[in-house]
């Protein structure tokens, strides 16, 4: 308004039109049209100008308007929303690794069997602790197992073909093999009937055994062991310890229903396949599945298991795999001055999102919390933050479009805001 009551208050320019008959006035010398001309585009030009000044300000009043009312909103505002091509990045992923026993550790050299399982439980399978059963915090780590496809080793106890070594065989067989493959077969011994079975425990795993980062230590055995491994005559024998590996690095991977397979070589992650052009063959590892298969042939031949593979007879032959693996730990591997461990890792892909938070300068310096102010008419409580106001960033929402808060982020300590400063932080959310 005010704009428009300056341009009528601007003096009229131009000139009295004549008539289209009228002649020139008596006593009068006729009008010159030049220097009318002339005079009438100079007022012209000024009446733009003055027009196009009083524009520029009108414009720049409404502009400076215009921030104030954004700064006000901004310094007021609750949510900002994402812009979702430049603020919010997905679909990053990541293989990410850790070791595979209790607290992320990577070396187990402690063994200890499940006092909780039931006699039935243990011809079947053997659950291995990573400290005494009964101790705070000892959990299970893996299990061992014997199975054979023919039930030689154990007893049926009058179940017609339902020994516990041909349950496992069976069980095994399905799980890992395709259809039409009735025997596992390796690479050391060809078609085998005797297995043993390293299972690692599920929540341990995540997704997938890592291969390649796998060290499984296993000590010779005594000369003259029991027919039945639970005994007492079942020990290891001199300082003889074979380390097992997988053939990752040197061959590629089979690939079945169970995904991809590694032969189990013996080697060391650090120095890789021992005698790589012609390397011992000890099984078959199966990654995705956290299963290692050990040819039984071949574990009596290296290692003198003696696996006992009489008819009906009650072998318990997982214990002798148990007493390797722990008899091991007492050996001091000269290549780290440390005792043999169990060494694993687990792999997991992980999928993110990442979120980058803005904060401008204009931005969230005001904060609604009841204690900000104080009084009926909501003065700053604190007189420094009069003029210059300040807020302490600690928490990030992220919420929904209908403002259900579906995810929060803490930071480590708490972030000053003010007019003064700018804030970018980045939020990340695993998948």
């Amino acid at each position: 308004m005010e704009t428009i009551k300056q341009l009528k208050q601007q003096p009229k320019l131009g000139i009295v039109p004549i008539g289209r008959n009228a002649g020139p006035v008596r006593g009068t010398a006729a009008p010159v049209a030049q220097p009318v001309a002339q005079m009438v585009n100079i007022d012209a030009t000024l009446v733009n100008q003055q027009v196009q000044q009083l524009a520029q300000q009108l414009a720049a009043e409404m502009i400076a308007e215009q921030q104030q009312i954004s700064l006000l909103s901004a310094s007021g505002r609750t949510f900002t929303k994402f812009d979702m091509n430049a603020d919010v990045v997905k679909g990053q992923a990541e293989t990410v690794t850790a070791g595979l026993w209790s607290g992320n550790v990577a070396s187990l050299t402690t063994y200890f069997t499940s006092s909780t399982q039931t006699e039935s439980q243990r011809r079947y399978y053997v659950d291995i602790l990573d400290g005494n059963p009964s101790a705070d915090g000892s959990a299970v780590q893996f299990a061992v197992a014997y199975g054979n496809a023919l039930g030689s080793g154990s007893n049926s106890q009058g179940q017609l073909n339902d020994s516990p070594s041909k349950a496992i065989y069976s069980q095994y067989r399905q799980l890992l093999l395709n259809p039409t493959d009735s025997r596992f077969t390796t690479a050391g011994s060809g078609s085998t009937d005797s297995i043993y079975v390293v299972n690692f425990k599920r929540n341990r795993l995540k997704e997938r055994l890592d291969a390649g980062n796998f060290e499984l230590p296993l000590r010779y055995m005594s000369a003259s062991l029991d027919t039945n491994a639970t005994g007492s005559n079942v020990a290891v024998s001199s300082s003889v310890v074979v380390s097992l590996i997988d053939d990752s690095r040197v061959a590629s991977a089979t690939v079945g229903d169970s995904g991809r397979v590694y032969n189990i070589v013996s080697g060391s992650i650090d120095g890789g396949v021992y005698n790589s052009t012609s390397p011992i063959y000890y099984g078959l590892v199966y990654p995705d599945f956290g299963t290692m298969i050990l040819d039984g042939k071949m574990l009596d031949q290296q290692l003198n298991y003696q696996t006992n593979t009489g008819s009906s007879s009650e072998g318990n032959n997982h214990f002798r795999l148990f007493h390797s693996v722990s008899g091991s730990a007492l050996i001091t591997n000269p290549a780290t001055t440390d005792p043999y461990g169990f060494l694993a890792r687990n792999s997991e892909k992980i999928t993110s999102t990442h979120y980058f938070v803005r904060i401008k300068n204009a931005d969230y310096n005001f904060s609604n919390n009841p204690s900000y102010i104080t009084g009926s008419d909501g003065q700053i409580a604190q007189t420094t933050f009069v003029g210059d106001p300040k807020t302490y960033i600690t928490t990030v929402g992220l919420y929904n479009d209908s403002q259900e808060l579906l995810a929060v982020s803490k930071l480590s300590k708490p972030l000053l805001k003010s007019f003064q400063s700018e804030a970018l932080i980045r939020v990340k959310l695993d998948f």
